[in-house]
């Protein structure tokens, strides 16, 4: 036997799979400039429209607040002067500013408050009756909703007459109480009540549709699970349904926050307009100071002072929306 025929023959490792043929990358498409600039292209009408709309009057009212401009200036008898914050410094030390202030955040918070919560009462009772039912108060809504300012406050102005006006004649009909004569704006709580009825009753439809729908996404199976363990009616609501609608919850006061403080037809137009001291909101306040003592900067001034406010109602709103997308 020879050597060769003894010898282990080595083994040969089989052949590796040719790798698959590589697929040939697609050319990126370059971004080019008229892509880019296609967005502001169709955003330009609408940024142009802000501009001229709100962009003009707002730096026109900064840089007023800031000089000395009343009525000669105004007709171009002298030039205005730069006074610096010398129409700040006399609207900020005016007590009468102070309580024209925290008149306007009682009035606002009352506003705010009340129209949330009869929102919530009306759009959650909507989810318990029959559709036409439903579609009839959503007509209802809508046609209190769309009805003008103007109309609306002459309407209420009518219902709560000291003489004729209906709401006096049903409260006298009421065993002991005696309400005709009775003259709601001789003091400035009641006039006011009787004005933030009438903001409420015009804010009310918005919330109620807006609640409404949102409580459509609110997902049944949670509420009978929530049922199931034992909680009742204000339990499904604390702990699944209020959650739930808390962006639009957010959403709505802050809206609401910021038309009540600028309400200002309502009270114009139902003193006659000529609203009183203790009916003057900061709306109205700054009208009477620009067009009625004819001091246009410090009107001016009480205008920019009332942004800035809302501005911190809308930097707390922007926070909380912040919040709830870090939750979510």
């Amino acid at each position: 036997m020879s050597a060769a025929d003894t010898t282990t023959p080595a083994t040969v490792p089989p052949p590796r799979p040719a790798p698959p043929p590589a697929v040939p990358e697609r050319p990126r498409r370059k971004r080019t400039s008229s892509g880019a600039a296609a967005p502001w292209l169709l955003l330009a009408p609408c940024l142009l429209v802000l501009v001229l709309v709100m962009g003009y009057p707002l730096v026109r009212l900064v840089t007023l607040s800031f000089e000395k401009f009343g009525q000669s200036q105004l007709w171009g008898f002298q030039p205005a002067e730069p006074v610096g914050f010398a129409n700040f410094a006399e609207v900020l030390g005016d007590g009468e500013f102070w309580a024209v202030v925290l008149r306007t955040i009682v009035f606002a918070v009352g506003c705010v408050v009340f129209t949330m919560a009869a929102g919530m009462m009306i759009a959650l009772l909507l989810q318990r009756v029959s559709g036409w039912v439903r579609t009839l108060v959503n007509i209802v809504l809508v046609a209190g909703w769309g009805m003008p300012v103007i109309v609306a406050t002459t309407v209420f102005k009518w219902l709560f007459d000291s003489d004729y006006g209906v709401f006096n004649a049903l409260l006298s009909k009421l065993p002991g109480v005696e309400m005709i004569g009775h003259n709601w704006f001789a003091s400035g709580p009641q006039g006011l009540a009787v004005i933030m009825l009438l903001v409420v009753w015009g804010a009310v439809p918005f919330v109620v549709i807006t609640l409404s729908a949102g409580l459509t996404q609110v997902p049944r199976e949670l509420q009978e699970a929530a049922r199931l363990d034992g909680a009742g009616a204000w339990g499904v609501f604390r702990h699944v349904t209020l959650p739930i609608l808390k962006p639009i919850i957010v959403m709505l006061t802050t809206l609401s926050v910021i038309w009540d403080m600028g309400v200002f037809p309502q009270v114009f137009v139902m003193r006659g307009g000529h609203p009183e001291a203790e009916f003057q909101l900061l709306t109205t306040y700054s009208y009477d100071r620009a067009f009625v003592v004819n001091d246009y900067a410090q009107g001016s001034a009480i205008a920019l002072l009332t942004v800035v406010l809302l501005l911190g109602v809308v930097a707390v709103y922007m926070r909380q929306m912040l919040k709830i997308g870090e939750v979510e």
